[in-house]
């Protein structure tokens, strides 16, 4: 009976790697095909991975919270077949260089079952780098010859994000063990401080006042959360701009058309849809903020996807995609809007739904706040926040002289990366879709 190799699933362009959070069978347990075997984990989403084929589960390489990447082999079922088969080395072992495979590879349309051999900046050398490892050596002036030194706590042996981290933080100190050394007859490598402040210091450790205290560990999502946004903060120098606009006129409309809105479309109408369509018709003006920063190079994007931040019933945030948003009509976007919130609050996003944003938008007034500072979502370069829609008195200049109305009022705040927004850029585009919501035609038809 031939053994069938189960790979790690590519789940995106820019996922390399994911974390084993559950196997759901175990060796010896029978198999249906697309069943669910195990539950993985990236930086986005939580996904299960399911049998290329009906068999008996023979062998599990890789246990629970094991860092895996892409296209590695995860386990081996044996299936019902009469051909026999042989196991060809380890499940990160190097392609062969026969054509001929030593038994069956099964893998679904999207996934390479070819192993995954270390990127061409690892040199001669065997050994595995994430591209989270190789982007923070690189940042902190790590050479490969010096990385490839590092003893690794990782799965056979690989250098985690934990291992770069701690070597760099003693690097720093002048306290780097003896283990990290490249070579006894080669001298020291020169240390040549970043001038940025370094971010992932060793913090001292916490003292508490007093024994009244629960100390309660981070989910994972929020670990990735926590990760993200302070590398956001050492990646980007962020600036943030505030302005406010008068809604009364969207607000009101709004609320006169919501009703029927729901009924000939068969979705519900919220304030989101129609703050991205403002901010689509000014990113056209202003395409520099839908862009990101590669080097000394700058990506613009010609694509508009928009990212909205959503709450999970956890606590945390994430943020599903909008793809394409300028090329859909405002029922279009309305029902996008309401599905992703919907599959984000049921677990229900796929990775896919997490991937290629170029601009986000994040409704902080969902939660009553007037304004906010947001951090920027890497790669992008900007993020615009709309805070909680009040009632307030204003002075409204009038063919009659000023008088003092009750309108709808809301603020937006923009953070965006001065490596390419300047204050200038920042502020005009964050004055436009202020216009943008002010000039609401009332008498719209939707």
């Amino acid at each position: 009976m031939p053994l069938v190799d189960l790979v790690m699933p590519k789940m995106g362009e820019s996922i390399m790697e994911a974390t084993i959070l559950k196997w759901l069978k175990q060796p010896g347990d029978a198999v249906r095909q697309d069943e669910s075997l195990l539950e993985i984990a990236t930086d986005k989403v939580d996904s299960e991975v399911p049998s290329v084929t009906a068999g008996t589960l023979e062998e599990i390489l890789f246990q629970v919270n094991d860092v895996v990447p892409i296209g590695s082999v995860i386990a081996r079922i044996r299936t019902n077949g009469t051909a026999p088969s042989q196991l060809s080395g380890p499940a990160h072992s190097t392609q062969p260089s026969t054509p001929v495979a030593a038994h069956p590879t099964i893998s679904p349309a999207p996934v390479t079952s070819k192993p995954i051999a270390p990127p061409s900046g690892n040199g001669a050398g065997s050994r595995f780098y994430s591209p989270l490892v190789l982007n923070i050596a690189a940042s902190e002036g790590v050479p490969l010859s010096e990385l490839e030194s590092i003893s690794g706590t990782g799965n056979e042996g690989r250098v985690t994000k934990k291992d770069i981290l701690q070597y760099i933080a003693d690097r720093k100190t002048g306290s780097t063990p003896l283990s990290y050394s490249t070579a006894p007859a080669q001298p020291a490598p020169t240390r040549s401080l970043p001038s940025t402040i370094p971010v992932d210091s060793t913090p001292a450790p916490v003292t508490y006042s007093t024994g009244n205290v629960e100390i309660i560990e981070m989910d994972r999502m929020r670990r990735l959360i926590a990760d993200h946004m302070v590398r956001s903060k050492h990646t980007s120098p962020h600036v943030t701009s505030f302005s406010e606009a008068d809604v009364t006129h969207l607000v009101q409309w709004r609320e006169k058309v919501k009703k029927e809105f729901e009924t000939r479309e068969n979705t519900k109408l919220t304030f989101t849809p129609l703050f991205i369509e403002a901010v689509i018709r000014c990113i056209k003006k202003y395409p520099l903020i839908n862009s990101s920063l590669d080097g000394d190079k700058i990506i613009l994007k010609k694509d508009i996807n928009i990212g909205m931040a959503a709450a999970l019933p956890t606590g945390n945030l994430i943020v599903p995609v909008i793809r394409n948003a300028d090329q859909l009509n405002l029922t279009g976007l309305a029902r996008q809007v309401n599905t992703l919130a919907e599959n984000a609050r049921q677990g229900k996003l796929r990775p896919e739904d997490t991937q290629g944003g170029t601009f986000t938008l994040t409704n902080v007034g969902t939660f009553g706040s007037l304004m906010g500072t947001p951090i920027i979502n890497q790669p992008q370069v900007a993020i615009l926040a709309v805070g909680a829609i009040k009632k307030r008195p204003v002075v409204l200049e009038t063919a009659e002289g000023d008088a003092i109305v009750i309108r709808h009022m809301m603020y937006l705040s923009l953070s965006y990366d001065h490596r390419i927004v300047d204050g200038s850029l920042g502020a005009t585009f964050l004055s436009a879709v202020a216009r943008e919501l002010e000039n609401f035609p009332p008498t719209r038809e939707f």
